[in-house]
């Protein structure tokens, strides 16, 4: 009879402990959850740079990184155009920062704005394709 009782206890004991488990278990889940969804946008930085001005300057930066391992016309690599860029926008890597870093938290805003820097940096890869492109002349068309 006693292990009977005991054996009964011991059982109640196990199912309040899974029970217990299992609901430490969700809230753990639940609060994983909900950590990680992450609605932060953060707020408007004084300075902010304007979109249009922001496309261009993406653009620039772009070319200028991709350009750190190309030789120039100097036969120099490694040359940093970061300041060169900045100077141009007349802002500062701080300023640039700040407003990269807003937009970024707007993901459907920064996605639009990479897709213009992409339609933009495109236009200017045709651009100089088609200027690379020798002219067709009168004088430079061969006989058949």
């Amino acid at each position: 009879m006693m292990k009977v009782n005991l054996m009964k206890l011991l059982r109640e004991n196990d199912c309040y402990l899974i029970d217990n488990m299992k609901k430490a278990v969700l809230f753990f889940v639940l609060t994983f959850l909900f950590s990680c969804t992450s609605n932060t946008i953060y707020e408007k930085p004084k300075d902010l740079i304007p979109k249009d001005t922001m496309v261009l300057l993406l653009a620039d930066l772009y070319i200028a990184s991709s350009a750190y391992f190309e030789k120039n016309t100097n036969l120099e690599r490694k040359v940093n155009y970061m300041p060169l860029i900045y100077n141009k926008y007349q802002i500062d890597s701080v300023r640039f920062l700040s407003s990269n870093h807003y937009y970024m938290t707007i993901i459907d805003e920064y996605d639009e704005l990479n897709k213009l820097v992409n339609k933009n940096l495109s236009l200017q890869k045709e651009s100089l394709e088609n200027n690379m492109k020798p002219s067709k002349s009168p004088n430079n068309q061969g006989i058949d």
